[in-house]
């Protein structure tokens, strides 16, 4: 079996919508294209449906912490290359990293860490990943060389 990509990207074009008055994407709208372009890693690279799954098993991932560093803006119409990588999972937790770049990669815009609570929707309460999402995390996780702080993050990325 040949390893996972641990370390999806995906090109996306900033829109006019999303925007604000100085032509730059909101501050807000930068999260939902961090998300939207992990649904699609996962489906993509992994081919895992989140919405699927959700849907058949009443259980998915709740986000409970986003921090966020924003570098350069994106502008309208703009092709952003967006990074996502697994960093760390626990038994009921997932830790993301997204990283938006300028399309060839040589401009960070934002740094983006999400956790994530699994969630059993039905009891209302974090559920414990199952065995089979534990082997899909193990083949994908992709941890930074040494364990740092978001802050001490920034600080490198820069």
């Amino acid at each position: 079996m040949q390893p996972s990509e641990k370390h999806p990207e995906s090109k996306v074009k900033i829109r006019f919508p999303d925007c604000d008055p100085f032509d730059h994407l909101n501050n807000s709208r930068y999260i939902d294209y961090f998300l939207n372009a992990r649904e699609d890693h996962l489906l993509d690279y992994y081919n895992f449906d989140l919405a699927r799954h959700t849907r058949e098993k009443g259980i998915g991932w709740l986000v409970t912490q986003n921090s966020i560093a924003y570098f350069k803006p994106a502008a309208t119409m703009e092709t952003v290359t967006i990074q996502t990588r697994l960093l760390s999972y626990t038994e009921r937790e997932l830790l993301l990293e997204s990283t938006m770049w300028n399309e060839d990669k040589t401009k960070l815009k934002a740094l983006l860490w999400t956790k994530f609570t699994h969630f059993n929707f039905a009891t209302k309460k974090s559920e414990t990943h199952s065995q089979e999402l534990n082997y899909l995390f193990r083949d994908v996780v992709y941890p930074l060389d040494q364990e740092v702080t978001f802050e001490e993050r920034i600080k490198e990325m820069k």
